[in-house]
């Protein structure tokens, strides 16, 4: 599976260690940055990694920051994203189930790494699963206004 991953500089260093393990499974990562720990603005990569999965270059996203609130909001803010944060692993598979999540978003700081990578892999496998959940799915796709 093709994912891009992004972040600022409170998640760099778990950013780092979720681009080699899922490298290290056979997934194509693109790591949307940022290169290193100095301070960044987590709007700046929140929307790079929605521009991302609009534009098709990857099938899912990873979002991470401090707490996984700031980026969240910023990757959802493009109407073909549907970005759920997650702390666990129930949550990251409800959130592709019901919602056809495409993005996750995660708090480095809230989490550890093993954490990160049981809600990743929960992510990553849990298929959609339509039927009833697809009518609403498709409402998340809209602007609110043409939503009514």
């Amino acid at each position: 599976m093709r994912i891009a991953i992004a972040s600022d500089h409170a998640a760099f260093t778990m950013k780092a260690e979720l681009v080699r393990w899922l490298s290290d499974l056979g997934h194509e990562v693109d790591d949307l940055g940022p290169g290193g720990e100095d301070s960044v603005d987590y709007p700046d990569y929140g929307y790079k990694l929605a521009d991302h999965l609009t534009a098709g270059r990857a099938e899912r996203g990873i979002a991470l920051c401090g707490s996984g609130i700031g980026i969240s909001i910023a990757v959802n803010r493009s109407p073909g994203v549907r970005c759920a944060l997650v702390s666990e692993p129930l949550s990251a598979q409800l959130c592709r189930e019901h919602n056809d999540a495409n993005a996750l978003a995660l708090g480095a700081r809230m989490i550890g790494l093993e954490m990160a990578k049981a809600c990743v892999t929960a992510f990553l496998e849990t298929p959609f699963g339509g039927q009833r959940h697809a009518r609403r799915v498709e409402k998340l796709s809209r602007i609110h206004q043409e939503a009514r």
